[in-house]
């Protein structure tokens, strides 16, 4: 046997030791776990709206239901799971992306921000748990325990924002998300819903670019400061507007968030456009948006919109991003289901960062069972069936059958902009035939009536 010496014991591996190192030895008990991925299922599934944001989403967002389930499973028998909501900025998972990554080692191909949202989150989840972490080690270092969440909602009459945000505080919500919408008169929303909420109850505001320009929005914006909840105006001009906004930034005392990237990020910041931002994407996007932004000084809102699942990943990214300030939107609060389980909690409007391995949550399989769909061939948008009324103050009356058209109306400024009194409302099918016949023609353009024949 050859003669040990006390150099080749201290020295180990590295002066030539004949013993195995303690890590050598180590592996050979606990070989590395197999992490290439094996096995990729998708779930198509269609998760029900509670009721007053299903009244409300039918007009614009009915297609917002309807998520695919991504489960990984990785050789070493390791599995993980996430979401992608179908028709909300991308599509279904392709086979020829499934293809791309089989046989690779997760943590590979886990940063790639084009396999979409439902494989990447699958992959951060079977990763952490292969290697007993939570996602956020995997993302950085973790800042905070608890992430800032809000609840949202689209735009709707004050009485059922009232009715919204009653469920909001009751459920340890502090902040609302929502959107301002030229076919209702903010003022009165405002007036109807500030009247109920407490003095600490902030509200934001997306006007998605609709104020069109600086002559309405300067007016406009200022006229509102008079309501304290609000707290953050959000696109209220296009965005690319670069001297409106400046010039917008400097006259109202309510910070301006834009999202991320328009205009470019230079000029964002040399010009002083906004605020903050609004940061949402792929896994690699948000945290490249995310670290410019905190370079900069720049408080941002993560905006990753699904179920619980996905807001539970976003709870793991505002956990590592220290500027991640502004509360995040997850419209998880849409459903009647946040298919995980245990369910996310809020209270003093923030959510515990899961510690457990992965996303530190588990999917609700019998919740996947109850709304599990075959996949659709298109895009369920419009509803049918629909007759929209744009009541203006005057007494007129504008007719549409979905969203998209008057929206496109207001944006090109063929309409007037957020009229004091104007209001929207659905008319219910009373079965005559003029309804069929109104509805018919509206369906095919926008019909405008001096008065209001239904």
């Amino acid at each position: 046997m050859a003669h040990l010496s006390r150099r080749h014991i201290l020295g180990g591996a590295a002066a030539g030791s004949l013993l195995p190192s303690a890590a050598t030895a180590q592996a050979r008990i606990n070989p590395p776990l197999d992490t290439s991925i094996k096995k990729v299922d998708r779930i198509w599934v269609n998760v029900p709206f509670r009721e007053v944001p299903k009244r409300n989403m039918v007009r614009e967002l009915p297609h917002w239901t309807y998520f695919e389930i991504c489960k990984v499973t990785l050789a070493c028998g390791v599995q993980g799971f996430g979401e992608a909501m179908v028709y909300y900025g991308g599509r279904p998972l392709e086979d020829a992306t499934i293809a791309r990554v089989m046989g690779k080692k997760a943590a590979e191909v886990m940063w790639d921000d084009s396999l979409g949202h439902g494989l990447q989150q699958a992959l951060f989840d079977a990763v952490g748990k292969a290697n007993d972490v939570p996602v956020h080690s995997l993302l950085g270092r973790k800042f905070r325990d608890r992430a800032f969440v809000s609840w949202w909602a689209i735009d709707m009459s004050g009485s059922d924002w009232v009715l919204e945000c009653r469920d909001a505080i009751a459920g340890g919500y502090t902040d609302f998300k929502t959107k301002a919408r030229p076919w209702f008169d903010l003022d009165e929303q405002c007036r109807v819903l500030t009247a109920t909420l407490p003095k600490h109850f902030k509200i934001d505001f997306d006007f998605n670019a609709m104020l069109l320009d600086t002559a309405n929005a300067v007016a406009y914006c200022t006229s509102l400061e008079k309501y304290h909840h609000i707290a953050i105006w959000e696109s209220p001009i296009p965005q690319g507007d670069v001297e409106g906004n400046q010039l917008l930034r400097k006259r109202t005392r309510i910070p301006i968030a834009h999202h991320f990237g328009s205009p470019p990020i230079q000029t964002a910041l040399r010009e002083e456009v906004c605020d903050g931002f609004v940061i949402g994407g792929g896994a690699s996007r948000v945290m490249n948006d995310a670290t410019i932004a905190a370079s900069a000084d720049k408080p941002f809102w993560l905006q990753l919109v699904g179920t619980g699942i996905t807001a539970t990943f976003s709870l793991h990214c505002g956990a590592v991003l220290s500027h991640a300030r502004w509360p995040a939107v997850n419209c998880h609060q849409l459903y009647t289901h946040q298919m995980i389980k245990p369910a996310m909690t809020v209270f003093n409007g923030s959510a515990a960062v899961p510690e457990g391995p992965g996303l530190g949550v588990a999917l609700d399989d019998d919740a996947v069972e109850r709304f599990r769909i075959s996949p659709l061939k298109e895009r369920p948008y419009p509803a049918p069936g629909l007759l929209i009324a744009i009541r203006w103050p005057s007494g007129a009356t504008s007719y549409y059958t979905h969203t998209r058209q008057y929206w496109d109306d207001f944006l090109l400024g063929r309409l007037p902009v957020f009229p004091p009194g104007v209001f929207l409302e659905t008319v219910p099918d009373n079965g005559s035939r003029e309804w069929k016949e109104l509805q018919a023609r509206a369906a095919r353009a926008a019909v405008h009536s001096r008065g209001r024949p239904l």
